[in-house]
């Protein structure tokens, strides 16, 4: 396949390189995304799933959120794919200084990533909001209703909700790692979400490529896309 020995060339010859995914990166470890044929915002719940996503909702309806929160956005028993291993595969060999991921559900880490760069936080931390002691994912799992500290306070996951800004230092440094890439990876992601999808206009190189199973509103702008499963893909690349 000529896009994947393109695509190794392109590896081959860099040293800094920065992989920025989404959705797609993890449904392949049977998460559900968001804006698929069969994602959630087309299953039926009392409340589009944007709707109960948002702060607002999270403040007023506070038993709800959870109720659908624990339901579905908990996915505790993915394992990480070969997306996520080749990219730790990638780190080890010098070759990838960061991951920047839009997802919240921490497979980048347990597939051996280092530094990984947060822009929507993670299920796995949860924190009181009025002691500010750390819980992990089973504690909000195993809890009844809305979640509650030993001290009496309301647990939240640190997860970036809808009318909620992202981290500012998170952001900073995913645009310097941008910056200072020789290639930018861009995988499973429509391109839809704003800010983290106005983050590939800080590159600057020669090497940007779109991997994804469905076009993007950027692929005119990329020196190689690829349509594929982007495990499939990583699968092909030889790594070190």
């Amino acid at each position: 396949m000529v896009e994947i020995e393109k695509l190794q060339q392109m590896i081959d010859e860099s040293k800094r390189i920065v992989f920025f995914g989404g959705a797609g990166v993890s449904t392949e470890s049977g998460i559900p995304d968001f804006r698929s044929v069969d994602g959630l915002y087309h299953q039926k719940y009392d409340y589009p799933p944007e709707t109960i996503l948002s702060h607002s909702f999270y403040m007023s309806k506070t038993k709800e959120f959870f109720k659908f929160y624990r339901d579905k956005m908990l996915c505790l028993d993915a394992k990480p794919n070969k997306a996520h291993l080749a990219l730790a595969a990638l780190e080890r060999a010098g070759k990838l200084t960061a991951v920047i991921t839009q997802n919240i559900d921490g497979l980048h880490q347990a597939g051996g990533s280092k530094r990984v760069l947060e822009l929507h936080g993670s299920v796995l931390r949860n924190y009181c909001e009025r002691c500010g002691k750390f819980h992990d994912a089973q504690f909000i799992l195993g809890s009844v209703e809305v979640p509650l500290c030993e001290c009496g306070g309301r647990v939240k996951p640190d997860v970036v909700l809808y009318e909620e800004g992202l981290d500012q230092q998170t952001l900073q440094d995913s645009v310097r790692a941008i910056q200072e890439a020789d290639m930018l990876i861009i995988g499973g992601t429509s391109l839809a979400v704003y800010p983290a999808a106005g983050l590939i206009d800080y590159y600057r190189g020669n090497k940007l490529v779109l991997i994804n199973k469905t076009p993007t509103s950027r692929d005119a702008m990329a020196d190689l896309v690829i349509t594929e499963s982007i495990g499939e893909v990583f699968s092909k690349i030889k790594i070190g």
